[in-house]
């Protein structure tokens, strides 16, 4: 059997990333029921390989005994583009099948700062200029009211 591909997700975190794995579905049944890649191997491992401009460099092998797991690589050049292709083995099974590469741009931690200084930021003068415009309104510089010629009052 070719164990393969997994589903992979990634996410930017400052100076990271953050990958989500998804063991690939078995199509072995005990009993009727689909059996899991954990329940027949009861333990995989994974090799994830990292793309970026500097060229690919495959992490060290990592062991997993979940379907559903995470891990975050560290340490990454902000604002830079990374791509990762995860592959799922057993000691029993090297035949694989690797993720498709799934890519995301590295946050860096002063630019999530900035952001966040900018919603911020947008909502105070929003804010103000409500606040003005009220006012101005209250003081009746706009949107006066029609005055009726004295004969129809």
């Amino acid at each position: 059997a070719i164990l393969g591909p997994p589903e992979v997700n990634i996410t930017s975190c400052p100076n990271c990333i953050n990958i989500t794995i998804r063991l690939p579905a078995s199509h072995f049944r005990k009993k009727g029921k689909l059996q899991s890649l954990i329940d027949i191997y009861e333990e995989l491992y994974y090799d994830i390989t990292l793309k970026s401009q500097d060229g690919e460099h495959k992490r060290p092998r990592q062991e997993t005994t979940v379907e559903v797991f995470s891990t975050v690589i560290e340490e990454l050049y902000p604002s830079r583009n990374y791509c990762v292709s995860v592959a799922v083995t057993a000691s029993l099974n090297k035949h694989f099948i690797p993720s498709p590469w799934k890519c995301v741009t590295a946050d860096s931690e002063a630019r999530q700062g900035y952001h966040e200084v900018a919603v911020a930021g947008a909502v105070c003068v929003s804010l103000v200029i409500a606040a003005v415009l009220k006012c101005v309104h209250a003081a009746g510089f706009i949107f006066h009211k029609i005055s009726l010629p004295h004969t129809l009052v």
